[in-house]
C-alpha cells in the first residue's frame, strides 16, 4: 500500500537557553487504510508527535511527508488547506460549538473551505448524520446530548471534507467503557467502508490491542511497532 504519511529522523527540543528535547531522531510510516494505535505513558512525546504529525506543531529537524507532499516549508495558509482537505481530527474533549446544533457542527469544516453549504455538502452531512447514528438528534444543540454522541457528531465532523487520515488523540477517553467499545466499532466501520486512515492515540490498553498495528513511545523514541 502506499504511504500517506512519512516521519524522517524528526527530533523536537523546547525552550532556548535551556533546551528539553522531547523526540529523538523518530521515523514512521503510516500506509494508506491502515488503523494504527500509538501508546504510552503521560510524557513520553505521543502527544508531541500527534501534534507534529497534525502539522499543528513543527519539529526542530526532520521531514514530514503527507499525501506525497514535504510540508516543513509550507507557508502557514498552505498548511491550514492541507490540514482541511487531507487531515479529519478527533480530541477527547470534542470541541463542538455549544450553540450550534449537531448537523451545523459536522458542517463547519465545510463551510471554512468553501464558505456556503450546497445541495450536495448537505446530502455529505446527512449521510454522515446517519452513519454515526444521530438522525434522531441532529438538530440538538451540543449540550443537549450524551457525551456518546457528542463525540460521535466529532467524528461526523472529522469526516465531512473525506479526509484521507484521521488523527484520534484519546478519542474514548472521557466515556464510558460501553461508549468506548461503540465508538471504537464506528471508527472501524469508518476505516472498512470509506478506507479512511487512522491513527489513534490512546491509553485504553484495551482499544489499543485491537488496532492492526501498535506503536509504543518512551522518553520520546518508538521502543516498540508490531503489527497484528
Amino acid at each position: 500500500m502506499a504511504k500517506i504519511l512519512e516521519l524522517k529522523n524528526i527530533t523536537k527540543f523546547y525552550g532556548d537557553k535551556i533546551k528539553n528535547q522531547v523526540l529523538f531522531d523518530v521515523n514512521l510510516s503510516i500506509e494508506e487504510g491502515s488503523f494504527s494505535s500509538i501508546i504510552g505513558q503521560s510524557g513520553s512525546g505521543k502527544s508531541t508527535m500527534l501534534n507534529i504529525l497534525g502539522t499543528l506543531d513543527k519539529p526542530s529537524s526532520g521531514e514530514i511527508i503527507i499525501n506525497g507532499k514535504e510540508v516543513s516549508k509550507m507557508k502557514t495558509k498552505e498548511l491550514a488547506i492541507l490540514r482541511n482537505q487531507t487531515l479529519g481530527f478527533i480530541f477527547q474533549f470534542h470541541y463542538l460549538l455549544p450553540e450550534f446544533s449537531a448537523l451545523e457542527n459536522i458542517l463547519i469544516p465545510y463551510r471554512i473551505q468553501h464558505g456556503s453549504v450546497d445541495k450536495e455538502a448537505m446530502a455529505r452531512a446527512e449521510e454522515l448524520i446517519e452513519l454515526v447514528g444521530l438522525s434522531k438528534v441532529k438538530n440538538n444543540n451540543a449540550l443537549k446530548m450524551s457525551g456518546g454522541q457528542q463525540q460521535r457528531t466529532a467524528i461526523a465532523r472529522a469526516l465531512m471534507n473525506r479526509p484521507k487520515m484521521i488523527l484520534a488523540d484519546e478519542p474514548t477517553g472521557n466515556l464510558d467503557s460501553d461508549t468506548a467499545e461503540q465508538i471504537y466499532q464506528l471508527m472501524r466501520e469508518i476505516n472498512r467502508k470509506y478506507g479512511t486512515t487512522f491513527l489513534i492515540i490512546t491509553h485504553d490498553q484495551h482499544i489499543a490491542e485491537k488496532a492492526d498495528r501498535i506503536i509504543e513511545i518512551k522518553d520520546g523514541k518508538i521502543i516498540l511497532d508490531i503489527n497484528q
